[in-house]
């Protein structure tokens, strides 16, 4: 749902051009049932094999466990932060970096040094519009994300749970 107030990105760092590459968002809900967790594995895994760029915020524990899975692979990838950058990265994180397969991109400046539901939702607003489709490992019924999901009419949502 974009509009003349969509987010923009604000800061990268980063390869920027990943953003040319076709890209499938993932988003989960915080909270996920256990049936959805293998599913989710799967699904990355899937998309590392066939060298898929995916953006997802990688906040939630689900999301990190799939940024695990897409790291171990070669395919880029666009981490999309619900906060200002930070200055420092685990190696993982480094190390794609350095191998130009990462960009990291926020809607924030550097003020914002924290998470919030609202900074989440201007997050997840900015990878809905940068994303050409857009896969959900598990939106909880009257979640936040499930919300959101509801008013989206303009790209393909496949819900793997």
């Amino acid at each position: 749902m974009m509009n003349d107030r969509s987010p923009q990105i604000k800061i990268q760092i980063g390869n920027l051009s990943i953003l040319e590459q076709p890209k499938t968002a993932f988003l989960c809900s915080r909270q996920v049932p256990a049936d959805a967790v293998l599913k989710c594995y799967d699904w990355a895994i899937q998309m590392r094999e066939a060298g898929r760029c995916v953006i997802s915020g990688f906040h939630s524990p689900i999301e990190q466990d799939v940024l695990h899975y897409l790291l171990k692979g070669k395919q880029p990838v666009i981490m999309a932060l619900a906060r200002g950058v930070k200055t420092s990265w685990e190696p993982s994180i480094q190390k794609a970096l350095e191998e130009g397969r990462l960009l990291i991109i926020t809607p924030f400046g550097e003020g914002v040094k924290r998470a919030s539901a609202d900074t989440a939702a201007v997050r997840n607003d900015l990878m809905i519009q940068l994303a050409d489709d857009i896969v959900v490992g598990y939106a909880a019924p009257d979640g936040m994300l499930a919300r959101r999901l509801r008013l989206e009419r303009e790209k393909q949502v496949e819900i793997l749970v």
